[in-house]
């Protein structure tokens, strides 16, 4: 039966397409906040990282009123690498609502979303969103979106409902119209189209409970907390429960509190009826996919299923020169604790330790997936370590080995995608298709994730910063053989001091310079990168001899490019297998992993890589 007072809605959208803003423009127009209250903008995002990256990381549920009717919002994560989130918590959706800039049109990381609320079932409701933007196209933008729906398998009535349940918005104007010339200045179409259109849960709240977990909390005082939907009867706090792991076993548990979703927040109730989303505390170890349901009348539900991680990095505790100059906490066992505590929470990451105890292994599913966990665990005061990201192979049953495989898209000006094609040539990528268009030209490929590692930088080098480049995991392919790594060789310290203008001077007419004078340096550290293949060992800290004679130049001023900054992405890209990314509170270093280098020699030559 219809439970007709709630819609259980998720929003879709590529990373920067305004979702979040549209999030708290619904919560003020329903009166979510007081007159009076501070409210920052973009609620939703209440990660540091998030706010500063500007993308959704973690799903959250919150909850609305309008016209009585509860709509519980599911606010899914715009990037692929945190797909994870996505694929679970639209099962706790109904509908969607696909959120498209007017001027861009549906984008890869769109694809990825919607692609998963397709398969599922879900109705789709297409918002256009920054129609007040010049460069705005809404008819365009409507039948791009369209026919992506088309290429990802909605059926007839999903497209049928997509194309008459349209809304044009501008979220930060606080405006969504049935029409694009509307005049209103409100939200108030958008919230009526979700009631009036968007379909009830069909749940038996009569029936035997049946509540599937999708999402994992974690509180210090109560363990783990399960989150979901009830699909069926009515769960109350102090129930005894059966709960069914993915695997079939079965445990009885007691719910020891429950909670539902109000507004910004969580309340405390007695019940959680079909139909509904809330929380569950009391239910020891309870994991992705468990159904918390009635002993005596057990329901079954499909298993939750999640993409298993496509790449794994190595978390080591800092060796360095400079270890404990800048963070609180930088023992190995304080580090292996953090990590085996993030596995409780993340269950979209795989944290295991290293056999030889030397190390964790961290796997996830992408860069930017794992360099999250790294930036967040460097505000809280580590200083660690971390290797080249490693691709997860798999067996293809026959004795060869499969890789992930992405879907990359450029867009840029045509006259750089004659390199831009090269530059996924020499990366193992293979064109799927190309669209010229007046202005941009518009590339897709298919590549090896081994190959998207530090590709960002070299296209926009090529395109003088003009491109846009976006890429989503897409399937696990043949292994493609040895790709090309970086060309050019590094610039090494040859002792631990602080680098001096004069030295830098000279040095930066052999390569990029990625330090500064006054930057410590310390023995196999990178400090630059060479114009040619081949590290070399350089002294930053080599000052001007000084004689008795003044210079005929009057010693004109060393005149320093300034140096080339990286991000811990940059920096997880960058890095060959030999080298280290020391990751501290203030500070992201790379390095050599044996710092001396005499003994860097002798490993060389232990491992027959003598001149290679």
């Amino acid at each position: 039966m219809l439970q007709k007072d709630i819609r259980n809605i998720a929003i879709i959208a590529h990373v920067d397409h305004g979702k979040t803003t549209l999030v708290d423009k619904l919560l003020r127009a329903t009166d979510a906040f007081r007159d009076n209250q501070q409210v920052e903008e973009r609620v939703l995002d209440s990660n540091d990282q998030e706010r500063e990256r500007g993308i959704t990381i973690l799903a959250k549920n919150i909850s609305i009123e309008y016209r009585g009717i509860k709509i519980n919002v599911i606010d899914t994560p715009g990037h692929a690498d945190f797909g994870g989130e996505v694929e679970r918590v639209l099962k706790m959706a109904d509908g969607a609502l696909l959120l498209v800039d007017a001027a861009e049109g549906p984008m890869p990381q769109t694809r990825f979303v919607l692609r998963h609320a397709i398969d599922v079932g879900l109705r789709v409701m297409i918002v256009i969103n920054k129609v007040d933007k010049p460069t705005a196209d809404p008819e365009h933008a409507l039948n791009a979106s369209l026919d992506l729906m088309m290429d990802l398998g909605a059926t007839d009535d999903q497209l049928e409902f997509a194309m008459e349940h349209v809304i044009y918005a501008s979220a930060t104007n606080g405006f969504a119209r049935l029409d694009p010339d509307g005049d209103n200045t409100d939200m108030y179409p958008l919230l009526d189209m979700i009631v009036d259109a968007m379909p009830a849960p069909d749940a038996n709240v009569d029936g035997p409970l049946a509540m599937q977990c999708v999402t994992i909390d974690h509180s210090d005082y109560v363990g783990r907390i399960g989150i979901g939907r009830v699909y069926s009867g009515t769960i109350h706090a102090k129930d005894e429960i059966l709960v069914v792991k993915n695997d079939g076993s079965r445990a009885m548990a007691q719910v020891k509190q429950l909670f539902t979703f109000d507004y910004l927040g969580r309340a405390e109730c007695q019940e959680i009826g079909a139909g509904d989303i809330g929380a569950v505390v009391g239910i020891d170890g309870t994991d992705i996919g468990d159904v918390y349901t009635d002993p005596t009348n057990p329901v079954e539900l499909d298993p939750i299923e999640i993409d298993p991680p496509t790449m794994s990095i190595v978390f080591e505790p800092s060796t360095s020169p400079l270890v404990g100059r800048e963070g609180d906490i930088v023992g190995g066992r304080q580090l292996k604790e953090r990590l085996e505590q993030e596995r409780e929470n993340n269950v979209t990451m795989r944290i295991e330790e290293l056999p030889d105890k030397t190390g964790t292994e961290v796997s996830g599913r992408g860069v930017l997936h794992l360099s999250v966990l790294m930036e967040q665990m460097r505000r809280e005061g580590f200083e660690f370590q971390v290797g080249r990201p490693q691709v997860l192979l798999r067996s293809d049953g026959h004795g060869g080995r499969l890789e992930p495989i992405e879907q990359a898209v450029v867009e840029c000006p045509g006259e750089y995608s004659g390199k831009v094609i090269e530059l996924f040539g020499n990366a193992g990528g293979t064109m799927a298709s190309m669209d010229t268009g007046s202005v941009q030209t518009h590339l897709e490929f298919r590549i090896p994730t081994r190959g998207i590692m530090g590709l960002k930088n070299r296209i926009l080098n090529v395109t003088h910063g003009e491109a846009v480049f976006y890429h989503t995991f897409l399937e696990y392919g043949p292994f493609a053989g040895e790709i090309g790594t970086r060309q050019n060789g590094a610039m090494i310290s040859m002792s631990t001091e602080r680098a001096v203008a004069y030295a830098l001077g000279t040095l930066q007419e052999r390569g990029a310079l990625f330090v500064g004078p006054g930057t410590e340096c310390y023995e196999g550290m990178l400090v630059g990168e060479r114009s040619r293949p081949g590290d070399m060992v350089v002294n930053v800290a080599r000052t001007k001899n000084l004689g008795n004679q003044r210079s005929s130049t009057a010693d004109i001023a060393v005149q320093l490019t300034p140096p080339k900054v990286f991000t811990l992405e940059e920096a997880l890209e960058y890095i060959m297998d030999d080298e280290l990314v020391e990751v501290t509170p203030q500070s992201i270093r790379m390095r050599k992993r044996i710092l001396n280098d005499t003994e860097r020699r002798k490993w060389r030559v232990r491992h027959g890589m003598v001149g290679k």
